[in-house]
């Protein structure tokens, strides 16, 4: 998959071309600026892989920088397993910053607006702010210290620097317009005090940006053409212009922000603020449980970072927000993995069976394609003998109709072997059948060219003499809920969302699978081996995907 050519043009491209023809861009410019605050989920990878592709395209550059301006939220952690998943992606940064590296310029440019008479200091309360906001129909009320003088905010500010007040008693405002119908114009805040270690800068400063002063100053010093991003900031763009135009440094060239739909996935949590709740909570087992749509998560389920570009280039870009089926994201992953994934046999609810005629002792070695998609796979051999496993499912005492699988008195087909007729089960002490007793026919060995003899059914099976245990993790959506797109929706928990088997029984040749990687379990789905919780003594596989789509093309 070439990079220049993954992601199809869109209405970003077209303004991007624009800018370029009319020359107010010479050399396109991407950025992907997270907050260290938590692991990274699908919805990232929309937007690493919008900006990265777009540089790409056009011959670009793309900076990661982490957005650290809130060290009380922050930690090395996240940093960590967000530059391991933008390259687990295919994606390579030119440039690594952090918003931290610009902290003094940020003060000088906050200092710059102050004294422009530009931003005040306040020394309201947070709710006392909050009220005096106003709503959507009534504009806010302008704070009682927003007519200091320059000097006497200079002076304070400075001293909100050196640490002279107590965190939560003084922030910068800037002073825009009360009344603007726009929210985020009514002198927003723009610097809190905060005494917290920072992570990069230790206890250097007790005073730090607000995400929509910083993000602007960030990206114009790092000389971002375009600053690409989701919908929901599509209202704090008068704020990031306005931020800059009063700047001098700024006044004629600065980045020209562009907003994209954000991605919702029917029945999938992808808000950071619900994810952490459900890790604190212990409800998953930590930030890449293979239930949540985290890209660490998702790695570890045994997505491929192909099939995630494939699910970003098929959703579009898009200038309004809509819920995509995850339908269409299980198609991505299956067609990557079918050509790739090599096919094997795994009973994951055995139930025993006995050839009664087959001969003690004797094992042949049968040839099995690898992969019948993919010749250049080859082929496997595959042990049969005298004691083998099948699928409970695959054996009904009282079938229904058009039922073709095994009852007493019916032939089927075992897969690559002979055709095995059901004579008679074993019982337990309270009745359940725990042994079919069959017989074969050796006249119908697997390419033998036999005429006349027709079975509707054909099965897997395991031999019993060869099988490797294992443990198979079989996952369902993690939570349900009614409105994806309202993050203050209630989350309803899956009871169902994991469940765990056992003594699953698979063929001798998963003994060359490594952790990681990826098998089709034959009439069960597309697995992979839990990186984790696998051992070179007993593996365990999660299920990345059914072989059935619901998704229609």
């Amino acid at each position: 998959m070439k990079d220049e050519t993954i992601m199809a043009s869109n209405f970003i491209h077209n303004m991007i071309d624009a800018d370029l023809e009319n020359g107010n861009v010479k050399k396109i410019h991407t950025r992907f600026p997270p907050e260290p605050n938590g692991y990274l989920h699908v919805g990232h990878a929309k937007a690493i892989l919008i900006n990265y592709l777009t540089a790409k395209k056009y011959g670009g550059e793309f900076n990661l920088r982490f957005d650290d301006t809130n060290p009380v939220k922050e930690d090395v952690e996240y940093v960590n397993s967000i530059k391991e998943d933008i390259q687990w992606l295919g994606c390579q940064w030119d440039h690594l910053f952090y918003a931290s590296d610009y902290f003094g310029k940020m003060y000088d440019y906050a200092m710059e607006l102050v004294k422009k008479g530009l931003a005040f200091v306040d020394d309201q309360t947070a709710e006392e702010i909050s009220d005096t906001r106003g709503s959507l129909t009534e504009p806010g009320v302008e704070s009682p210290y927003r007519n200091r003088s320059i000097e006497e905010n200079a002076s304070l500010f400075e001293k909100m620097k050196k640490g002279d007040f107590p965190d939560g008693s003084r922030v910068l405002r800037a002073k825009i317009d009360m009344s603007s119908p726009n929210i985020n114009m009514r002198d927003p805040v723009i610097y809190r005090i905060a005494r917290a270690t920072h992570h990069n800068t230790g206890d250097e400063w007790c005073i730090y940006p607000m995400y929509d002063f910083a993000h602007p100053i960030e990206d114009a010093i790092e000389g971002i053409s375009h600053s690409l991003c989701s919908l929901e900031f599509e209202n704090h763009r008068p704020l990031y212009d306005w931020v800059l135009m009063n700047l001098d440094d700024y006044k004629v060239e600065r980045p020209r922000q562009i907003e994209f739909a954000k991605l919702f996935i029917k029945d999938s949590v992808l808000g950071k603020r619900y994810l952490k709740k459900l890790v604190d909570d212990g409800k998953v087992e930590g930030w890449d449980d293979p239930r949540l749509e985290t890209i660490s998560g998702m790695r570890r389920r045994g997505f491929t970072p192909e099939s995630l570009r494939d699910f970003t280039e098929r959703i579009g870009v898009a200038k309004s927000n809509s819920i995509v089926d995850r339908a269409l994201l299980e198609y991505c992953v299956r067609e990557d993995l079918k050509l790739k994934a090599k096919r094997k046999m795994a009973v994951l609810k055995p139930l025993k069976v006995t050839i009664t005629n087959y001969p003690e002792g004797q094992v042949e070695w049968l040839d099995d394609e690898d992969n019948t998609d993919n010749e250049n796979m080859g082929v496997r051999k595959v042990p049969f003998s005298k004691h083998l496993y099948v699928e409970q499912e695959d054996f009904m005492e009282n079938p229904p109709k058009k039922y073709h699988r095994l009852y007493v008195g019916n032939e089927v087909r075992f897969r690559k072997a002979y055709f095995i007729t059901c004579n008679d089960v074993v019982r337990d002490a309270e009745g359940k059948v725990i042994e079919l007793l069959c017989t074969y026919d050796p006249e119908t060995k697997s390419g033998s060219g036999f005429e006349g003899r027709k079975v509707k059914g054909t099965i897997h099976w395991v031999s019993a003499d060869h099988a490797m245990d294992a443990t198979v993790r079989l996952y369902e959506n993690l939570v349900i809920r009614e409105d994806e797109e309202d993050e203050n929706s209630e989350l309803v928990l899956n009871p169902n969302s994991l469940i765990t088997l056992e003594n699953c029984k698979l063929e001798p040749s998963f003994v060359e699978v490594k952790p990681g990687e990826h098998v089709q379990f034959l009439r069960n789905g597309y697995f992979v081996a839990d990186t984790k919780l696998s051992t070179a003594e007993h593996l365990v596989f999660n299920r990345v995907v059914s072989l059935k789509s619901s998704y229609k093309i």
